[in-house]
């Protein structure tokens, strides 16, 4: 299978380089990175597109996508699929998709989850929108990028669960560092509350995986210096377009509303930008009831 990749950063170089170690032809294009060693180089995104059998973009947001997805379908086969996994707003999933059929392509939405460190790894997690064919055609690549590979239904769909499960993290997470910055107000132990609400009812991903406190629980970016794993400013990013589509169904989303409000204040106001998102503890900590 040859296979187009457009977008080579932080998280598309390794995607590609995995794709080659598994024995794949990959040429990249990428309009500031460099190919990575073993990608083929290509002068532009259609040039990246002819020939190949899946094309697969890592883009910063939904008017790039589509700007992208208009260059690359004339070059694209019939029957070949546009397989894009940046984290963009439903929409413009969707209008990628109704190009990619208007063209006689196949199309799938498959945001990731894992961070670059999943990237490089080969252990992200899929959120596909798409049809079955295009779904299942594109099933074995997720097996070299990914360890899971979710088909959420038709297109537009993996966005809108990338949203969904990452408004529940920036709000688990706000969460989670209030409690750390409240517990050390109460004069408790924050090894104490680690050993009680991991084992308890308040139990969450971000408390038990990825706890925001240094030196406590496992391994986890609070313990380098809140050096990112998930940059603050990709967390902003995403609940933002968590409440774009909430505004655009009508959904009350008043927790992905706040989130959204004090990550704001978090990276554009503060010292947030560059930083871990779970370095919302310190922040907390450093702060009085207002």
């Amino acid at each position: 299978m040859k296979i187009g990749f457009i977008g080579l950063g932080n998280m598309g170089a390794p995607m590609a380089l995995n794709l080659v170690a598994a024995g794949y032809t990959v040429t990249g294009f990428d309009v500031s990175a460099p190919c990575p060693d073993g990608v083929n180089s290509a002068g532009s995104a259609a040039e990246a597109a002819a020939n190949a059998e899946v094309v697969i973009t890592m883009l910063p947001n939904g008017d790039i996508l589509r700007a992208v997805a208009q260059e690359i379908m004339p070059a694209m086969a019939d029957g070949s699929v546009h397989l894009d996994c940046s984290t963009v707003d439903v929409e413009s999933a969707r209008a990628a998709a109704e190009l990619a059929q208007s063209h006689g392509c196949l199309a799938a939405d498959a945001p990731v989850s894992g961070g670059i460190g999943g990237a490089a790894n080969g252990t992200l997690t899929f959120m596909a929108g798409g049809s079955d064919a295009a779904f299942e055609k594109v099933s074995p690549l997720f097996d070299v990028m990914g360890q899971k590979a979710v088909h959420c239904g038709p297109s537009g769909n993996g966005q809108a669960a990338k949203i969904c499960n990452n408004m529940i993290l920036g709000v688990t997470m706000i969460g989670t560092c209030e409690a750390f910055a409240l517990a050390d107000k109460l004069g408790l132990d924050r090894q104490k509350m680690f050993d009680v609400v991991s084992t308890s009812s308040g139990y969450s991903w971000t408390m038990n995986a990825y706890c925001p406190a240094p030196g406590v629980g496992p391994q986890s970016p609070a313990d380098n210096d809140y050096q990112p794993g998930f940059a603050s400013e990709l967390m902003l990013k995403d609940l933002r377009l968590s409440q774009q589509a909430a505004e655009a169904v009508d959904a009350d989303t008043p927790m992905g509303q706040a989130a959204t409000s004090l990550y704001s204040d978090f990276v554009e106001a503060e010292d947030g930008l560059g930083k871990d998102f779970s370095a919302m503890l310190p922040r907390f900590v450093s702060r009085r009831r207002s």
